[in-house]
């Protein structure tokens, strides 16, 4: 299996293992608006993560085949962010707009961690 595949399977459980703790704080903590918005913002940021991979897996055959990639998915990952941002704008009874800003940034932060954890490992 490809490095990449590895990477996304690794980092999407543990994007996983984050929602089932918000999940939890959502249903036991006072705090309800706050882990809902980090349950939005991650479940998008995991799609965002689940794009950049489709978008790699499409670059990287068109590279072996010499053929031109249009883009690598930046309007779609803007747009994921505007959509949540406006969700969170929307119901603000519901959604803590900076916890789903986080929960945005979830994703790069997992990829960032598992990068350095990797490389300690390697060691």
């Amino acid at each position: 299996m490809p490095e990449l595949e590895l990477m996304f399977i690794r980092q999407r459980k543990y994007m996983l293992f984050l929602l089932a703790i918000y999940v939890l704080g959502a249903g036991f903590s006072s705090y309800q608006t706050i882990f809902l918005g980090l349950i939005l913002g991650t479940i998008l940021s995991l799609f965002i993560l689940w794009s950049m991979v489709k978008k790699h897996r499409k670059f990287t055959k068109a590279a072996d085949e010499g053929k031109k990639v249009k883009s690598l998915g930046t309007l779609t990952r803007m747009s994921i962010a505007a959509l949540a941002t406006v969700i969170a704008m929307k119901y603000p009874e519901q959604f803590h707009l900076i916890s789903v800003v986080i929960g945005l940034m979830t994703g790069y932060l997992v990829i960032m961690i598992d990068f350095f954890i990797q490389k300690l490992r390697q060691k």
